[in-house]
């Protein structure tokens, strides 16, 4: 019993399954770190804006004050935007790599499968050449008996 061009079309379409769950795992961890590092940015921002307001209030400059002030509340603002979609995009990974490892155990059924047949193959060619040398013995076997037996007749005449 040969590997059917059905299982082997199955497992390549297995594998390509695999390899874009795999890609599109990647890009999503990839988004979720540029949203992170807008988040640092942000959080970066607000801190240099804080520290802005600290040395404005030292020195006396109001609009130093003032820019510090708009720039924390803007990266503050930035922050409760990212927080959420940071938090989609967690989500969004988490299943696009549940979703990777169910295709990869796919494939690897697929795998198995033709491993399987592959191996019932051989066990069968390996029964089928025992068989032919067993027939080709016996065959032997018995036109060596045929033969004694015609000298034991001649000999006997």
């Amino acid at each position: 019993m040969a590997v059917s061009r059905a299982l082997r079309r199955l497992l390549r379409i297995r594998d390509i399954e695999e390899e874009q769950c795999r890609l599109e795992v990647e890009s999503a961890q990839g988004d979720l770190g540029k949203l992170k590092d807008a988040m640092g940015v942000a959080v970066h921002r607000s801190s240099g804006g804080r520290r802005l307001v600290h040395d404005s209030a030292r020195s006396g400059e109001l609009p130093d004050r003032l820019a510090g002030l708009e720039e924390t509340r803007a990266a503050d603002r930035r922050r409760v935007a990212l927080a959420p979609r940071i938090v989609d995009a967690e989500q969004d990974v988490v299943l696009l790599r549940e979703e990777y490892l169910a295709k990869r155990i796919e494939r690897r059924q697929a795998e198995t499968l033709i491993e399987g047949a592959e191996a019932q193959e051989v066990v069968e060619s390996e029964r089928r050449g025992q068989q032919g040398l067993d027939d080709w013995y016996r065959n032997r076997m018995h036109r060596v008996q045929q033969e004694a037996d015609r000298l034991s007749t001649q000999a006997i005449e």
